[in-house]
């Protein structure tokens, strides 16, 4: 993947998802079980369902839902992801068909999916493409899953410590100081999608030192931005800070949240059957 840059991300400093893809594949962890229990409830993640993972990574989302039987495809644009998901998934047993491609040009036929999923990255795609994309390729009673899985910095010091460190080593990181808040209906969804479930919780995950710097090493401000010798400053500050915080295994709160969204046409057709 080149280096992009987005007007409203990191002031326009550019970065390339693929220079972290080490670090991402190594340290940073997927949602835990319970966000998979949850979607599950809600009919997401099933065995035999046909699952688009847009923004894949290295396939945290896309070899779950391949372990649990659903029929799976992940794309990226980063291609080193797209090999270590590959590698992953071979590792794991599971068959995933992943792809380096554009969530704003699917490689693939109208209504090949019951669901489209994307997780910690919708903010990153031109959405006025994106969402036309997502119509085309989703079955007429398809689901799509934006979902999100992000440390609390106002909620837990470590959090607020380690982001304090990021800036001062990439000042326009604008990854920092999350308030926790989502919208349960984002204004992009209110056209051609409706809302047919939510949930959101709080929980904490384990790490370790190594396991900490190694996620936050993955960091688009730091992995994907900085120098290796600027990774590496940055990390044996890091390293210093969390061993006069946190003893050698510790956890860090982390908020999960998921809505999942029916087609517009559909969600009124419905409607008028029940009047």
């Amino acid at each position: 993947m080149p280096d992009q840059s987005f007007e409203g991300i990191d002031a326009g400093r550019s970065f390339d998802w693929g220079r972290a893809a080490e670090d991402y594949d190594r340290f940073r962890p997927g949602p835990p079980d319970s966000f998979y229990r949850k979607l599950q409830a809600l009919d997401v993640g099933l065995p035999d369902q046909r699952i688009l993972d847009i923004g894949t990574g290295t396939g945290l989302l896309a070899r779950r839902f391949a372990a649990a039987g659903s029929r799976v495809c992940g794309i990226d644009l980063a291609e080193p992801q797209v090999h270590m998901a590959e590698q992953a998934a071979r590792e794991d047993g599971v068959g995933v068909n992943f792809q380096v491609a554009a969530a704003e040009a699917l490689p693939f036929s109208p209504g090949s999916f019951d669901v489209v999923s994307a997780c910690q990255c919708w903010w990153y795609f031109d959405l006025d493409r994106v969402l036309p994309e997502v119509r085309r390729v989703l079955a007429s009673d398809g689901r799509l899953v934006v979902s999100y899985f992000s440390f609390l910095p106002r909620l837990d010091p470590v959090v607020a410590a380690s982001e304090a460190l990021v800036l001062e080593f990439n000042p326009r990181w604008s990854g920092a100081d999350w308030d926790g808040r989502t919208n349960p209906l984002p204004g992009w969804s209110r056209d051609d999608f409706r809302l047919v479930g939510l949930f959101e919780y709080d929980e904490a995950i384990p790490f370790t030192r190594e396991s900490w710097r190694g996620r936050m090493r993955a960091l688009r401000g730091i992995a994907a931005s900085l120098s290796g010798e600027e990774i590496e400053t940055f990390d044996r500050a890091h390293e210093q800070r969390l061993t006069e915080l946190v003893p050698e295994s510790f956890r860090i709160l982390h908020r999960i949240h998921a809505q999942i969204f029916s087609l517009a046409d559909r969600a009124g057709r419905a409607a008028t059957a029940g009047c």
